[in-house]
């Protein structure tokens, strides 16, 4: 794929990137949704009415210009109206997506917004969420509700019995917000299945952001390894992989790989997740970083855990969207649903928020050969494995457990195997595991 650069890439090329990942995730559909951009001739390029979003092409996007001039080869879409109103009353927005991702149309329908405190990330990325009053598709009264709304600062608004409007300094930037506040609304109703969801305070989301704000020391200069440009790619290669799974989301996942001894190899902080390419994985040599580079927030963590465990050569943390269902609500996960989930993961125990910043040396005491996955409360799970494929397995293992147990709740009370049949597979698989 395509690096997507905002700076580069032509706004039809954007929009059409954008657009195809938000329908591959099934985040809208068909018929539903719409992005637009407005360049520096004030000209806004948008999705067309009436294309499928499945085959849609850089060709349909369409233009209309600052003059009222369409060009394309079709017409606007018919929510046309609102995206105009949004770029006249906000110059500082460049990009809108409008679509009715699941999760946030459950609560524009029961006329609530999802408490992004969730997770730690998401306040800063979404903001305080606006609430524009139902009005019919493509009116003037429902562009002037939404503007409205954006005039008062919020960047992203729910539309009651509708769906959402975010809108960003980019479409970058507008992607991230508007999958990190579905993400939001998904975890605290696949929690509300388990139980009740805990919010974290902002006195708490204030002083975790505090404990990352140190970097590793620069190293003067940085050598390039035939092997370790393999590890680069490999890792780009399973972080889309997660992306593209629903594993990880654009604001938030590590991946790291042990590379020499304890060197190893690392992804960035704020890049985009899918977006990363090899350039962008930092290298992390005797403790120190890669020149002008800045590392995943909890590099000196992975680099506890390297130097205490010579068996762990990978390493995943990431917001998998069923097991944040645990994570927030602090239940026990029990994984002894099938044997490959208890023989992968074996006990995964659920430890405080910010413990993996405020005690590394206490965080990395929780892992042991037989504990290899751990959930961070209202943060995240952490995956360890002998290989990056080992670890990437075991967290699709782990969230395939969660959603199963998810999708039993319904059914009736989950029958775990028991204890003399995970002795039996501890015999037996212990040595391979």
């Amino acid at each position: 794929m395509e690096k997507f650069d905002t700076k580069l890439m032509h706004p039809r090329e954007q929009i059409n990137t954008v657009i195809g990942r938000i329908y591959r995730s099934g985040l809208t559909t068909t018929s539903g949704g719409n992005i637009s951009i407005i360049d520096e001739n004030k000209d806004i390029w948008v999705t067309p009415s009436g294309v499928d979003k499945g085959s849609l092409t850089a060709k349909d996007i369409m233009c209309v210009k600052a003059n009222g001039e369409i060009i394309g080869l079709h017409k606007p879409s018919v929510e046309f109206p609102f995206h105009k109103a949004i770029f006249e009353c906000r110059p500082d927005i460049k990009a809108i997506i409008h679509a009715h991702p699941p999760a946030l149309v459950a609560f524009a329908i029961v006329r609530q917004f999802p408490n992004t405190n969730i997770i730690p990330q998401a306040k800063d990325i979404c903001g305080p969420i606006g609430y524009a009053a139902y009005q019919l598709p493509g009116s003037h009264e429902l562009g002037s509700s939404i503007a409205n709304e954006f005039a008062k600062g919020f960047h992203a608004v729910i539309m009651e019995n509708h769906g959402v409007v975010v809108g960003g300094s980019d479409l970058k930037e507008a992607y991230e917000r508007f999958e990190t506040l579905e993400f939001c609304a998904r975890s605290i109703i696949k929690a509300r299945s388990l139980g009740n969801p805990e919010f974290l305070k902002d006195e708490e989301i204030k002083q975790f952001k505090e404990k990352y704000q140190s970097l590793p020391e620069e190293m003067e200069i940085t050598e390039y390894q035939s092997d370790e440009r393999e590890i680069r790619a490999e890792i780009c290669k399973i972080v889309r992989r997660a992306c593209d799974q629903g594993l990880m989301i654009s604001s938030y996942g590590t991946v790291s790989t042990r590379w020499r001894g304890n060197d190893f190899l690392i992804t960035p902080r704020n890049v985009t997740r899918w977006n990363i390419e090899p350039d962008d994985v930092v290298q992390i040599k005797s403790g120190k970083r890669e020149k002008g580079k800045q590392p995943s927030k909890s590099v000196a963590l992975h680099q506890e855990i390297y130097n205490r465990y010579p068996h762990i050569n990978s390493i995943v943390i990431t917001q998998a969207p069923n097991i944040m269902a645990y994570s927030v609500t602090g239940k026990v996960f029990d994984d002894r649903t099938i044997p490959e989930s208890w023989i992968l993961l074996q006990d995964v125990p659920i430890v405080p928020f910010s413990e993996h910043f405020n005690n590394k040396k206490g965080f990395a005491d929780y892992i042991s050969p037989a504990t290899p996955v751990i959930i961070i409360r209202n943060d995240s799970i952490l995956v360890t494995g002998k290989s990056l494929i080992h670890a990437f397995d075991r967290l699709e293992v782990a969230e395939f457990s969660a959603r199963s147990l998810l999708l039993s709740a319904p059914l009736g009370q989950m029958q775990p195997i028991d204890e003399k049949q995970i002795e039996e597979l501890r015999k037996a698989f212990y040595k391979v595991i």
